[in-house]
């Protein structure tokens, strides 16, 4: 009896450390889980912004053509 008794306690701190030891794994997977997600709302953010600057600076480089486009056109008028 007294054997039983000690191998549902050795049974018992074995689960116990198997439940710790998948406490600990899941509490850091949580914690990498999140550190990843702020990284990719940071890179979403950061595309945005990139997608955005793109859109500008096309919109100035196609209104700096459409000028050079008239003057071009202007002289070529002035010498007809």
């Amino acid at each position: 009896v007294d054997m039983d008794i000690k191998d549902d306690m050795a049974k018992d701190s074995n689960l116990n450390k198997d439940y710790t030891t998948l406490l600990e794994m899941w509490r850091e997977e949580k914690k990498q889980r999140q550190a990843l997600q702020t990284e990719v709302e940071e890179l979403k953010a950061s595309l945005a912004r990139a997608k955005e600057d793109h859109q500008y600076d096309n919109l100035v480089h196609q209104k700096e053509l459409d000028e050079l486009s008239k003057k071009y056109r202007r002289r070529i008028n002035e010498k007809l």
